[in-house]
């Protein structure tokens, strides 16, 4: 299942006019997986404070979350029509997603979880111009999990190794 959804994300990176370069897929592909991962982390997080009757304050703002943003489903686990698209999708992105991450908990103690999201994505930024290609590499990205203990050293495995073919 990864394999086939690299290479699928793959296919739409070459037709991508921002990214040009091995490294541009690279990157791209890196920052979308680590969002994803985020949101599935939150999501076992979140899981494990209901069964421990604890209170869970989650990392991210509603908005950022993968879930929210990437893709809003229905009740039946169909992407929203209401999710954004082309034009609309990048300048998400582009003027709300990565500035939030990029200035993520300023206040946040050195070496904790916070400041190390916001020291990844001070040096990252948007290459994708269309929205539609965007749209077609998240749905891609939804549709791996990393929540078992099996996925994660398969996922981590596949984003070191990641190159196109």
């Amino acid at each position: 299942m990864f394999e086939q959804t690299f290479k699928n994300i793959d296919d739409i990176l070459r037709k991508e006019a921002g990214c040009a370069t091995e490294l541009d897929y690279a990157e791209q592909i890196s920052w979308i997986l680590f969002l994803k991962y985020l949101d599935d982390l939150e999501v076992d997080r979140q899981n494990r404070a209901l069964l421990t009757e604890e209170d869970y304050d989650p990392l991210l703002d509603e908005p950022y979350r993968w879930s929210n943003w990437a893709y809003p489903k229905d009740a039946r686990g169909e992407l929203l029509k209401t999710a954004k698209v082309g034009d609309d999708l990048i300048e998400f992105v582009n003027s709300d997603l990565f500035p939030y991450f990029q200035g993520f908990k300023e206040y946040a103690e050195p070496g904790t979880f916070g400041a190390k999201i916001r020291e990844i994505f001070a040096g990252v930024r948007n290459k994708f111009q269309s929205g539609y290609n965007l749209r077609e590499v998240l749905e891609s990205i939804d549709r791996l999990q990393f929540r078992t203990q099996q996925q994660k050293p398969v996922f981590c495995a596949l984003l070191n190794g990641f190159s196109i073919t």
